[in-house]
Formats: C-alpha cells, structure tokens, sequence
C-alpha cells in the first residue's frame, strides 16, 4: 500500500476519536439517540479544526445499522461501502472548484431522488463560501423545503460570507482552535501507536505552532520525523527543521531592543537569516514574545497564563522591567504592521530592519506611545550618566550636533559648544521651522503658548523669523533674554546647528496675513503635543 500521510491515516473514526470540539460532538450524538436529525448543518471554524471529519463520521452514523455511543459501528454493510466510498448516500463536493449555478442545479436534480439502501442521502460541501450568489439564490429553496431524506451539511472557514437567507436555515456549529495541550496530547498519542520517541517539549512546541488547528501540527510533526526519521525526536532537532529560534535568542533579542542597540540586533538577524530560518515566521514569535511580557507587566500570576518553565519566565520578568507598558505596545503595533507587510514583500528583511530602525528613534513617530518612549530613553541616559544626543529632538541631522552635559553647562562651555556647531543655512532652518513642535516640547506651557500665536518664517539672511500680531505676545520675549535663549538654546539642539531668531512685531494684519506660514508645512502638530502634556 502507498504511503499515507499522518493526517490521513489517522484520520478520526468515530465521535469518541474526535478532539476539541466535545460541544458539537454531543450534540450529535444527543440527536441520532433522539433521532432528532436536522435537515441542514453549517460546520463553521478555523481550517484543520475537524469539520469535514465530523461531516463524515455523522453521514456515517445517521445512515449506519447499528449505531452506539460512538457513532457509527464500522462495521455494518452501509458503514463499510460508505468507508470506501462505494456508496451513494453520501456525496462530497468542494465548492471551490464547482462554484456555478449549474453545479449546484446538477445537485438538486440528483436529490430528487431517495437513496436504493439506507436512511438518509447526505450532501457535504466543502468550502461553501465560495459558492457564487446565483449558486446560492439555486440552493435556497432545496434547503428551504428538503425532502425527508435529505441533510445539506456545509463546511466554511469564512463564515462571514455565507448568506443571511443560507444561515437562517441551517444549523449552525462553531469549531473550536485546538488547545495547545490537546493537540500535544494527540501527537503523543500518535507516536506511540507509530514507536516514534520524542521529547514532550518537542511536542508541545509542534503543538503551539499548529495555532489551534491539529491538521498543522500533524503536518508539522511529519516533517520533522521524516528528517530525523529513526531518531528520537528532540527540541532542537524540531527548531532546527521547522526554521523555528529558541526561546534564548528572543530573550537575547528583546533585550537589545530595550537597549536601542541597533547594530546587536542587526547582527543577530544576520546569523538568523544564514542559518536558514523564516524571517516572517521570527517576527512573529517575536510579537508573541511581547505579549508575553504585557502579560508579567499586567498580572500578579503570569506563570497561570504564560506555558513556559520558571528560568525562562524570570528573565521574560528581568526584560520587562527595562520596558514601560506604552512602549511594549508601540513594539506590537509596528511590528505587526510590518508583519502583514512582509507576508506578500519580495524583500522581507529590508523591511524588518526599517522597522527594528523605526522601533529604536521613538522621535520618528508622534503618537502617545512613541512619547512615552521617548521619554523613557531619555530617564535611562540619565541614570546611566550618558547626554541625551541632539537627535533625540527628532531631527536626524541634529546627529552632528554635540550633546549638552548630563548637569548643565556653565555659559563659557555652552559658548564653546556653540562655537563648535555650523551655521544652519536657510534649508535648514525651514526644516527646522517644519519640524517646530519638537522645539515646543523643550519649554515651558507659557512659552508653548504665546509661541502658538505668532507666524515662523526665513528672511532673506537665513534667519529665522518669528512674527507677532500681538503685543502681548511680543513683549512677552522682548528684552526678556532668558527666554530669547532657552529658545534658541532649544531650537540648536533640534537643528544640530547655530539658528538666528529674530523677534518682530507686526501691527499691519494685512501685512502679518501675506507673511509664509513655514509650520504649516505640519498642519497643527504643536497643538497635538500641547495636548499630550
């Protein structure tokens, strides 16, 4: 005989057989007892979930002998003939491949007429969402008023798409993702029966990259025996296979991420991706390595809902307290984005390390969050004694500029590093007028305030030009050099270069209303950092 595949070969026989979905499968068995049989099922729910096996089992016992506990006998004559598919009761069709109106006009000429032998004549259609709406309007009627030997059961992993007038009349059951236990349970079960040993922690891994669906991880499993076919099969022969990294490299990984180290975490992409492993596959791991840690940072008892042993779960801990919740978040966020990205991207890598890039300058972003973490680099540079850089303003050419000392700097050595710094040329200061809001959020609310009332603009000196209408506002900077030099001091440091301000008081409206708004090349994005405060 042929080689089988593992998922066939074991594929259940009878409802006790069946794993995960105790709920539907009750229900069932409650009904052939009963001999309460519905005229139309939908079997809803994750691929490899069991719902084609269940359709099966239950054509089997609604139309088997002897039926008992466990459905159908197996060995009664309708059993064994509907078994090797010699009989007609039950017909299977995949609907996606025979989608048409006229397809499902062929099935309803076909149950006119009852079955030669047994109770009941059953249709089991795979994938029915992929049925058009012509083919659906040609099957309404039929499931409307079937005759009374009939049973429609639909398969669908896109139960959204099915119909409102199908749904109504059928009755509907939902699948269940396969817990990780379950499925490992299963696999364990399997391998005895094949006199395969493996370790249970091989199993459980297996069993968590299946996603709920025992399918996969039969598949999975399969893969792995095949390769090591002979050997016990181990943890890191099962990493090795299935492209998978441990869960050392992770903790390794979130802790550079927490650093900001950049050029760590390149590197170990780079050993990732020349051992051969999915890049896609290690973002999300990744992500769900993150989420673990949302779970330590927000439950008393994260060993209750986190299956992982007690030195994996402390440093899981250890890297959580160099991460505040907003920036765990922000990490999920971007990363999941550029994991849906990455699923359909010829150039998967680029567009990981842009994000790993993206996930170490909080400055790029604006959001809460991205503040937060901001926020957080900054408090970590100064517990460990290390200036904050001039690009942590936002601007990436502020890279150059010298960052101001930890506790201040005395008037001669901020002299120096002024000298120290190139004069911004006219381009440069526009850039720094659109980028004006990191320049707010360096002073005080009063400053924010009268600021938001005047116009930036260059003059014809590269100088930058703040205008007032009011003056209030203008008085409230003139001949006051304190806070002529914390701007100064403030808009140097988001600039990385030595920036000219020039106060003015305009009393013609007309005149201020002609000047060019160089901020609202960012709409009102001072405002947005205003009300983050």
């Amino acid at each position: 005989m042929s080689y089988q595949a593992l998922y066939r070969k074991f594929r259940p026989e009878d409802f006790d057989d069946v794993k995960g979905q105790e709920h539907i499968v009750t229900t069932l068995k409650n009904q052939i007892k009963a001999d309460h049989i519905g005229h139309a099922y939908l079997f809803c729910g994750t691929r490899g979930t069991g719902k084609t096996t269940v359709a099966k089992i239950f054509a089997r016992a609604v139309n088997c002998e002897n039926p008992g506990e466990k459905g159908p006998c197996g060995e009664c004559e309708m059993c064994r003939s509907i078994a090797t598919g010699a009989s007609m009761n039950v017909v299977e069709m995949d609907a996606a491949s025979n989608n048409k109106v006229d397809d499902i006009r062929q099935v309803i000429e076909e149950v006119q007429y009852s079955p030669p032998q047994g109770k009941y004549k059953v249709y089991i259609i795979d994938e029915v969402h992929m049925l058009s709406t012509s083919a659906f309007n040609a099957l309404l009627k039929t499931l409307e008023e079937p005759p009374s030997y009939l049973i429609f059961i639909l398969a669908t992993t896109e139960v959204h798409k099915i119909p409102l007038t199908i749904m109504s009349r059928c009755q509907r059951y939902d699948f269940k993702r396969i817990s990780v236990e379950t499925i490992a349970a299963r696999l364990q079960e399997l391998l005895d029966r094949e006199g395969i040993q493996a370790e249970e922690r091989a199993l459980q891994y297996i069993a968590k990259l299946a996603d709920g669906a025992l399918r996969d991880g039969l598949s999975l499993l399969e893969q792995c025996i095949s390769f090591y076919f002979g050997e016990k099969l181990t943890y890191e022969k099962v990493l090795s296979v299935l492209g998978a990294v441990d869960n050392d490299v992770y903790a390794a990984f979130a802790g550079k991420l927490a650093e900001n180290n950049v050029a760590a975490m390149m590197e170990m992409i780079d050993g990732i991706i020349a051992e051969g492993k999915d890049l896609t596959r290690f973002c999300d791991e990744f992500i769900w390595y993150l989420r673990n840690i949302l779970i330590v940072k927000s439950t008393e008892q994260p060993g209750h809902i986190i299956d992982m042993s007690e030195e994996n779960l402390k440093t899981l801990m250890d890297i959580g307290e160099s991460m505040e919740m907003e920036m765990v978040f922000r990490y999920i966020r971007v990363l999941s984005e550029v994991q849906n990205q990455m699923k359909y991207a010829t150039q998967k890598r680029v567009l990981f390390e842009v994000a790993l890039i993206k996930l170490c300058r909080p400055q790029m972003e604006r959001d809460y969050e991205s503040v937060v973490n901001r926020l957080h680099n900054i408090e970590e540079q100064i517990r460990r004694g290390i200036a904050a850089p001039a690009a942590e303003g936002g601007m990436i050419k502020g890279d150059s500029a010298q960052p101001p000392a930890a506790g201040g700097s005395s008037p001669g050595e901020a002299g120096e590093t002024k000298q120290r710094l190139p004069k911004a040329v006219p381009e440069e200061v526009k850039e720094l007028a659109a980028n004006w809001y990191q320049v707010l959020n360096q002073l005080s609310r009063e400053d924010k305030t009268m600021l938001a009332q005047a116009t930036l603009t260059v003059d014809d000196n590269g100088s930058l030009v703040i205008a007032f209408a009011q003056d209030t506002c203008y008085s409230y900077f003139a001949g006051k050099e304190e806070r002529k030099a914390a701007l100064t001091q403030a808009a140097e440091q988001v600039a990385g270069k030595q920036v000219n301000i020039e106060y003015r008081f305009i009393k013609d409206r007309q005149e201020y209303d002609s000047l060019p708004e160089l901020r609202g090349m960012f709409g009102d994005s001072d405002i947005e950092i205003e009300m983050m405060e």
